[in-house]
């Protein structure tokens, strides 16, 4: 089986031409049971032999770690950084193993941020209040984005942009820290804020490559997957889901706002968007029977109807979204990804 990657590199190489190459996704396309572009394809195995690396490259980062921090905290990191590198060199680079690549790339960039922030702060870490802390924070931030501008340049893997805008939006935030200290009162304002510049970045990246077709749209899905949970979570903890303070009202308005993230999910054609929100949705929901006196089996009663509503969605997602598309404007509904299909609520065939 041939990726998208591999053909490409085909017809850069001469073997094939672009008019072959574009000829035979049009076909593939043609046979799938739903349109390309509605089953948000991304590349996690190519064989078992992705998960045998995987778990012998974990061993030996575990082992490093465990071998440099016993020396220096910061050499522990410091070893997985280099060892993340290194690895990558042949199993990315050379192999093109997906999922391995990403362990690797998050152990370089992880590592780069650990070791430059234990370094700088040391064992004990950052505490709340500490300005000077804050500050070596954003530094370590800033030096892990530029360890993944390095690995993109390098080996472009499609993780690393997100990895990316997680150290910027850890730089950000450690630098309004340092400005105000007070982490109770910026935290989740920070995390919201950081979720939609991720998300707007997501959204761009969507946008370029419509069809998606090459690996921008793979930089896209890891950039949603990480907005996601940041928009969602200060939204809901707001709510009052996440402790017992949940009420009926609040219930119900976690139900409203879910909606309403499904519709965004079904527009812009991401379903992670749905699934960072389904835990809370989980809580509120089950918060519902509890108040209605379902104690025995609210937890039961929660899982059937939203797995049931799921499914469903699932099954007509391909109408779902061509519904949602054509009550937007024209002009962004033409710039998101195409449904292929008029919008009439039957089931994906």
């Amino acid at each position: 089986m041939y990726s998208d990657i591999g053909l490409d590199n085909a017809v850069n190489a001469g073997v094939l031409t672009r008019n072959t190459v574009d000829a035979l996704r049009r076909h593939v396309s043609s046979m799938r049971a739903t349109p390309m572009v509605d089953e948000e394809q991304f590349r996690l195995l190519s064989g078992f032999n992705d998960i045998f690396v995987a778990i012998a490259g974990l061993l030996l980062l575990v082992g490093l770690a465990w071998v440099g921090s016993a020396l220096h905290p910061a050499l522990g990191a410091a070893f997985v950084a280099a060892a993340g590198w290194g690895l990558s060199e042949y199993f990315t680079r050379v192999r093109r193993m997906a999922l391995p690549s990403i362990i690797f790339l998050l152990a370089f960039v992880g590592g780069v941020f650990a070791a430059v922030s234990t370094t700088l702060l040391g064992t004990t870490g950052y505490h709340d209040g500490d300005v000077l802390g804050a500050i070596w924070l954003a530094v370590a931030g800033a030096v892990a984005a530029g360890a993944a501008y390095f690995h993109w340049r390098r080996f472009m893997v499609p993780i690393t942009v997100a990895a990316g805008a997680a150290a910027v939006a850890a730089t950000a935030s450690a630098l309004v820290l340092a400005v105000v200290p007070d982490v109770s009162v910026i935290q989740f304002p920070l995390m919201a804020v950081s979720g939609v510049a991720i998300f707007t970045l997501a959204m761009w990246w969507d946008m370029s490559d419509r069809d998606r077709r090459t690996r921008r749209s793979d930089v896209a899905f890891w950039l949603h997957l990480l907005a996601a949970p940041l928009i969602v979570h200060p939204v809901f903890n707001q709510l009052g889901v996440l402790g017992k303070s949940g009420t009926v009202a609040s219930a119900v308005a976690v139900l409203t706002l879910y909606v309403a993230i499904g519709f965004v999910a079904l527009a812009i054609d991401r379903r992670a968007l749905m699934v960072s929100a389904l835990a809370y949705l989980l809580i509120a929901v089950g918060a519902l029977f509890r108040e209605f006196g379902a104690v025995g089996i609210n937890i039961a009663l929660t899982v059937i109807i939203i797995g049931s509503a799921l499914l469903l969605l699932s099954a007509f997602w391909q109408s779902a979204r061509a519904w949602a598309v054509d009550l937007l404007p024209t002009h962004l509904g033409g710039r998101l990804p195409p449904t292929g299909i008029t919008p009439t609520l039957q089931p994906a065939s």
